[in-house]
């Protein structure tokens, strides 16, 4: 990971500036609490959509639109952000939008208006998306290098963190404070982090020489681009995919884009996100096991809590707290162990163990019934949060440590792609798949279900007995109805049965990329024999700190 000396200005890449800001881990906790915030923000508003749609007397469509341009327009930012903070420096580009963020999160629960309300929210996920890209390239320019790997640990937990404590939190603010508080802890917490952005960077000139030559066109094209098609995959579950025109225009015209943005950088003299950073074997790799990552980690941000809301018929603050004691908390003592092992073993063995965990939990949940409750899904979240500790912050530092520093701003953009695309297309997925799984698995027992076939009828006969003792004029009639939604929830539990193999088969494609990954160039991320320090490390600090 050394720094190319024939590198060009227009695309510099961090280095470790450790004395630059007069307090630098006022920096470095500004940007975690800002990735802790979006992610946080954006999971509360998926998980208290059904509270915010009753709370705003919005229909279903209105609903899914809402949350669409909450994080849609977090994506049309988050890529350029990293370039942005480089030439404008962190205090613009995350101090000033913090505050106004915490505006709009006080104003956004008064409004009624719905145009009014979209274009806020719309706003609102902007000046979200500026909290998080910036992150990497703020904990190598102010910290030392031996503090990285912790920082860096921090960032990359904060994605299973806030899928395990964010169900029990929207339950703890919907049943005590108030559904306006899902917006409202921006309120609180956006101006701190304002404050550490001021106390923990210093006052940079504006970067004239990157902003003459900026490459705005790529910027916009990109951003658009995959807003787009984020738009049209969030939508597509709902309208139906190709059978909708505006499902097929926002992803065709999304397409589109993306593709004149892969002209644009092949043409422009000096582009902002030139895609040839990908074409390293090890980089390639690691983005691609990022991406099944995030799709096996579904098993835990998707399939548990909402089997527990569908089948078991639990509300978010009665589920949250298998997530929050069995998922969120063991992570306090996992991240460490994680750390240690990182500095002393190749990544490629800590991403093996961390998806073996997924594959296991997957494996696992295959085995569920309509009669699991919630305590029966205790060891798949422990070995699910084992997975999420021992496996995204690895597969990081495997791209960083093959990542030339040269072009970090241009590798910035793509992992917040895989990050937030990789995430959406996962959703969309697990929701589709879900959805038609369902329906062949109700057809399916619907043919072992006909009228007049004597286990059917026995059936009918002891529901009915059951019914008429409530009155014998509906009684045949909830009858048939229970029988039916009997048939309905085992057809979802047998979807939920098919969403877990493909997550543990997504976890054994992810081993299998892994295995290709090849060994790392010497760099800061070198693990280093037990109790040993090397020299090579010892010269890098001191060159660059």
């Amino acid at each position: 990971m050394a720094p190319s000396e024939n590198a060009g200005e227009t695309d510099r890449g961090p280095l470790s500036r450790g004395g630059l800001a007069a307090h630098p881990l006022f920096a470095v906790g500004a940007v975690l609490l800002g990735s802790f915030l979006a992610n946080f923000d954006s999971r509360l508003t998926s998980v208290g959509l059904p509270d915010l749609r009753g709370a705003f007397s919005l229909g279903f469509d209105e609903g899914a639109w809402l949350s669409t341009a909450a994080i849609g327009s977090q994506i049309l930012i988050a890529p350029a952000v990293a370039w942005l903070a480089t030439v404008f420096g962190l205090r613009r580009v995350l101090g000033v939008p913090s505050l106004v963020y915490a505006a709009l999160s006080l104003i956004i629960p008064f409004v009624r208006d719905y145009p009014t309300l979209i274009v806020l929210a719309i706003l609102h996920g902007m000046l979200l998306g500026t909290f998080v890209p910036a992150t990497l390239m703020i904990i190598f320019r102010n910290l030392p290098i031996r503090w990285w790997l912790p920082a860096i640990s921090i960032y990359a937990i904060r994605v299973g963190f806030a899928l395990d404590t964010s169900t029990s939190l929207v339950g703890f603010y919907v049943e005590h404070l108030g559904w306006q508080w899902l917006y409202w802890q921006g309120v609180v917490l956006a101006p701190l982090m304002a404050l550490m952005v001021y106390l923990g960077t210093p006052a940079e000139p504006v970067n004239r020489t990157l902003l003459r030559n900026a490459d705005w066109g790529g910027m916009l094209l990109l951003g658009s681009a995959v807003s787009m098609i984020y738009a049209g995959l969030d939508q597509g579950n709902r309208l139906d995919w190709l059978q909708s025109g505006t499902v097929v225009a926002l992803l065709g015209g999304g397409a589109v884009l993306f593709v004149l943005f892969l002209v644009n950088e092949a043409l422009s003299p000096q582009p902002w996100a030139h895609f040839n950073v990908l074409f390293s074997r090890n980089i390639g790799l690691s983005l691609a096991v990022i991406l099944l990552y995030t799709l096996t980690s579904l098993s835990n941000a998707s399939l548990v809590p909402n089997f527990l809301a569908t089948i078991t018929q639990l509300r978010p603050e009665q589920s949250g707290s298998l997530l929050l004691v069995y998922g969120a908390l063991p992570l306090i003592v996992l991240v460490p162990l994680s750390i240690w092992m990182l500095r002393h073993l190749d990544p490629r063995i800590v991403v093996v163990l961390g998806l073996g965990a997924f594959a296991a939990a997957n494996l696992l949940g295959t085995q569920l019934t309509h009669a699991w409750a919630r305590e029966d899904f205790i060891v798949i979240v422990l070995l699910q949060s084992f997975g999420q500790a021992f496996t995204l912050l690895p597969i990081i530092i495997l791209a960083l440590s093959n990542s030339d520093p040269a072009r970090a701003t241009s590798f910035a953009a793509y992992i917040q792609i895989m990050r937030l695309g990789g995430a959406e297309i996962g959703v969309a997925l697990m929701g589709t798949w879900l959805r038609v799984r369902e329906q062949v698995h109700s057809a399916y027992l619907g043919l072992n279900i006909q009228s007049g076939d004597v286990d059917v009828a026995r059936a009918l006969q002891r529901l009915t007995g059951y019914f008429a003792s409530h009155g014998t004029g509906l009684a045949k009639a909830r009858a048939v109805g229970t029988l039916a939604a009997q048939v309905q929830r085992e057809a979802n539990v047998l979807a939920y049965l098919d969403a877990f193999w493909l997550c543990f088969w997504l976890a054994i494609a992810a081993l299998v990329l892994t295995a290709l990954i090849t060994r790392a160039p010497p760099g800061p991320f070198s693990p280093a024999p037990l109790g040993l320090r090397t020299n090579w490390l010892r010269r890098f600090r001191a060159k660059f700190t």
